[in-house]
Order: structure tokens, then sequence, then C-alpha cells
């Protein structure tokens, strides 16, 4: 149950509020406060009986209350109907990108780690040039072998920052733990969780509670079913940020011929539970780079709000993820195919709406 705040309400009408509220949870289930763009809300589950609910209604305090019958309550479909539009990179000086727009898929683009300065300004200029709109790279990489190359780590952060000063791209990467949150948020322009952190709800919270509050990639659990994705991203919404943008990375499977099995029927499914953007990222997807463009155009045409892809210079000698990372001269004939696909989808859709 999702109760709104009215802006004008006192002090008191608010203590009045929630004292009534303690009155009906019996101090057994929590209560959680948290501010949604520009509505104060509070949310708790859904045992509250219709009594209880009429008294709600007629606390002066009340706005409106919406009983959704969901765990996920704030990033439903029904708690918000349009959808939401995130906005990168103003905080760093970088032309806005807006993730969530119909009209144009975002390109995230770049290598799996930052391996050294040349590398990755090399890069940064090449997937600019090819027309990505935020870099990607990782300077803290989780690896599932503790002998393979684990990132440059805070050095690397600092080669992200510079990489954007020279390209103006808006840059993304990934934080692993809670303590880490405040650095790599002071750099990055959008905090990554991997797949692996998905379930690592005091990372979650820590994305959600940091004063910056920027933009959070949520990428999906390797076995996490939609459901279970749909509340990692609550934990972070509930914790007070509301700029989570989803990405289906490919589910664990027993056929070995891919990294993972694409679960392209998500990303429908998704834009009927929930109004946050859903992008792909078919690189990790498919573990094959002469599968990430095909892929790649399945994805938008799927309805995904933009893609995240491996690109390097060399893939072949690219220190994790080779298999999967393309060139950037891929990576611009992926960019031109996407533009061209939204375009078609945007005319067949718009002759529908007038037929």
């Amino acid at each position: 149950m999702i109760i709104s705040i009215q802006a004008e309400a006192s002090n008191d009408e608010r203590a009045q509020l929630m004292a009534l509220l303690c009155r009906i949870t019996g101090n057994q289930r929590p209560i959680t406060t948290t501010r949604i763009r520009e509505r104060e809300v509070i949310v708790l589950d859904n045992a509250i009986d219709g009594q209880a609910q009429a008294a709600l209604r007629e606390q002066r305090a009340v706005a409106d209350l919406q009983v959704i019958k969901t765990g996920y309550q704030l990033v439903s479909r029904a708690f918000q109907a349009e959808d939401t539009q995130i906005s990168i990179g103003e905080a760093h000086g970088c032309e806005p990108v807006v993730v969530g727009r119909t009209a144009k898929p975002v390109i995230m683009a770049g290598p799996c780690s930052v391996e050294d300065r040349e590398q990755l300004l090399e890069t940064a200029r090449s997937v600019q040039a090819a027309g990505a709109h935020i870099l990607r790279g990782g300077a803290f990489k989780p690896r599932t072998s503790p002998y393979q190359f684990q990132g440059l780590g805070v050095e690397g952060l600092h080669l992200l920052a510079e990489a954007r000063e020279v390209t103006g791209l808006p840059i993304i990467t990934e934080a692993m733990e809670p303590d880490m949150v405040d650095l790599v948020a002071s750099h990055a322009d959008i905090v990554q969780i991997g797949s692996r952190n998905m379930h690592n709800f005091p990372l979650l919270r820590a994305v959600g509670k940091h004063r910056l509050k920027r933009p959070v990639l949520l990428k999906r659990g390797f076995a996490a079913t939609v459901e279970e994705w749909l509340l990692a991203a609550e934990h972070i919404v509930a914790a007070g940020n509301p700029n989570v943008i989803l990405c289906e990375r490919g589910i664990r499977s027993y056929d070995p011929q891919t990294r993972n099995v694409l679960d392209l029927t998500c990303v429908p499914l998704l834009q009927e539970l929930t109004h946050l953007p859903v992008i792909v990222d078919p690189s990790h997807a498919t573990g094959k780079r002469e599968l990430v463009p095909v892929m790649s155009r399945a994805s938008i045409a799927a309805g995904a709000k933009g893609l995240i892809i491996e690109v390097h210079p060399d893939p072949d000698s690219a220190l994790s993820d080779a298999r999967q990372t393309i060139t950037p001269e891929q990576l611009r004939v992926i960019v031109r195919e996407t533009e061209l696909l939204t375009s078609l989808l945007k005319e067949g859709s718009d002759l529908t709406h007038a037929a």
C-alpha cells in the first residue's frame, strides 16, 4: 500500500498519520517513508484491512492511498502509469543523455575492463565516433577465477573520468560493495550493479540512500526471476533513489553453446509491469561477438530503450571477456541499424494508430 502525503500537511497532521499507522501495524511491520520525484510517500505491505484503509483516507495528511497487489510497489506500473525517463551526464557537465525515450535508443559501449590509459582513451574516442552515447568500462571487475584480471581499481576510475573529459561522454562503471558506492558515484554518471550483486541488499540500499542519487543500472541476476529482479529495484527506489535502469543480460541455462540465454520476452513483459526503462546487454547474454549484432537488433525490436555493449580496439587482446567483445567498426554498424530499426518501428506504430 502506498500513501501519498499532502504537500501542505502540517507537522501535527503528519504526526497524527504516523501514530495511526503505528497503531494499525502494531509496530510489527516496517513503514517506509521516501520521496519519489516530487511525491512524498509512505509504503507498507498490503495486510491492511478495509476499515483501517478508510481510517487512513480520512487523515488530513493523506493525499491519496493506493493498494498495489504486487510486492514491488514503487516500481510498478500501477503506481506510475507514465514511463520514467532518466537524464544522465549533467552532474559532470556532459550533454544530457535521456534513457527511456522511445525516439532514440541509448547505446552504452566500451571495454569490459579499463586496462590502461592508452587502451581506454583509444576506445573512448572510437565508440564516440561510432555513435555511442555513454562510455562503459570496469574499474573494479568481479571475476569467477581469483587469478584473472580484476581491474585497475581507483586508478581505473580516474582514467574513466579523464576519458569523459576528452570525449564528453558520460561514464558507467560498477560498484561491488556498499563502502565503494561513494567513491564510484563521485566519479561515474551511472553506477552499475552487476548480475552477481543483484541480491546484495546492503549494496542496493547504499546506492538508494546515496546523497547524489546517481542513476543505477541494475543487471538481472543470472538465475533471477522477473519478480525477484523488480523487488531488487524496489529496494533501491524505497531507499530514496528513483533513477533505476533495468538491464537484461541473459540467464543461465544448461546449453553451453552460448554464455547465457537472452530472455527478450522480459522486455515487453516489463513494459507492462513497470515504469522503469529496460535496456539489454547482448555481449554477456551471448558470449560470442558474432551474435551481438543480430541480438542487438532483436533487442530494439522487442522494445529495449538501449544497449550496453563491450567494445575494444583489438578484441582478441582484451584482458576480460575477449570472446564477446566487438570492434568499433562493428559498433558503428549496430548504431546505424538500431537507428534505422527504431525509425521503421515508429513508422509502423504511427500507421497503426492512424488506421
